[in-house]
């Protein structure tokens, strides 16, 4: 199987075409949006149709800390408010019944056999931890064996970042070149975050996903050139915060 891992969509419905199309092309057979499908972006009406869609069709979906939180936005707004909540009661209002629906129905993870999704670590998915460093990927992979899963693919954390198991306890970190399929082993445990498809934050304007090819036993980090300055058109038409718009144009 050839599994598209596509997480951190965050509204941009160009960013996520253009993924999808990428996808496309490189045979995958199985669709994983791994959450925040929405939050900061311009049409999360757009990207949830979409997404709706193709889970309709067979894709496995995820919740994020950013679809939970335009389900039931918090109250503090103003200076005070973290940059997420600033944009989570303007992408509440842009939601139907059915989509609220759809995102309050989404698991925390998926399980097949020994490969565990989870949008942020497998650690107590609802805490949303971010797995960014050695120690917390060791967290996450000690949470996913316990469930009996060995290999976990998780994003929330914007970066491309593949953990792994050497010759000691400890993981090691790899830092992946986009395109180049990264060869992983069936037997030894990891931990693989697959990248932000539609807010990329380490200075390429590019949006990210990853494939994992089980049979093969390879994962391959991708960057797809796609038109940000459509998508930060869409925050400033929807006059939410000019930095979110920013950060699509810097990729940062």
């Amino acid at each position: 199987m050839r599994l598209a891992l596509i997480s951190d969509i965050h509204a941009n419905r160009q960013a996520l075409q253009a993924c999808l199309a990428h996808a496309r092309l490189q045979g995958v057979d199985q669709f994983a949006f791994l959450g925040d499908l929405v939050g900061y972006g311009g049409e999360p009406a757009a990207v949830l149709d979409q997404v709706m869609d193709l889970a309709a069709q067979g894709a496995w979906v995820l919740q994020g800390n950013h679809d939970e939180m335009a389900l039931n936005p918090p109250a503090a707004q103003g200076p005070e408010a973290t940059q997420g909540a600033q944009s989570a009661p303007w992408t509440h209002d842009q939601l139907s019944a059915e989509h609220r629906a759809f995102l309050s129905n989404l698991p925390l993870t998926i399980q097949r056999d020994t490969l565990l999704l989870v949008h942020a670590s497998a650690d107590k998915p609802e805490a949303w931890r971010y797995v960014d460093n050695a120690l917390a990927a060791g967290h996450c992979l000690d949470a996913a064996m316990a469930q009996g899963a060995s290999h976990v693919l998780v994003g929330h954390v914007h970066h491309q970042t593949l953990y792994y198991q050497g010759a000691g306890r400890l993981l090691m970190r790899f830092e992946p070149q986009p395109g180049l399929g990264v060869p992983v082993s069936a037997q030894r445990p990891w931990v693989a975050c697959v990248g932000s498809c539609g807010q990329p934050r380490d200075g390429d304007p590019r949006a990210m996903y990853t494939v994992y090819d089980r049979g093969a036993n390879k994962l391959t980090f991708h960057r797809v050139p796609y038109n940000h300055t459509e998508a930060a058109a869409a925050i400033r038409q929807a006059q939410l915060p000019e930095f979110f718009a920013q950060r699509l144009e810097r990729g940062r």
